[in-house]
């Protein structure tokens, strides 16, 4: 499952990959460079992007209904 991937991810570093994600968007030269060097704890470039191949995938099945949208009120 996807999520076990993103498990190594403090939700410091997700925050800034989002943050990092609004500011270098898919036409920026060198966005995953960048994105990582946002992100810091050591983050290669390979990695932010798979990181956000895995997040859209999850988007995709939530949307499709393969998987139902979280109930985050139980949390």
């Amino acid at each position: 499952m996807a999520s076990r991937s993103l498990s190594s991810w403090t939700p410091q570093e997700n925050k800034l990959f989002e943050k990092a994600l609004a500011r270098f968007d898919k036409d920026t030269p060198d966005r995953w460079q960048n994105v990582a060097r946002a992100v810091g704890g050591g983050k290669s470039a390979e990695e932010v992007k798979r990181h956000f191949e895995i997040l859209m995938e999850d988007l995709r099945r939530i949307e499709s209904g393969r998987i139902p949208f979280p109930n985050y009120r139980n949390c």
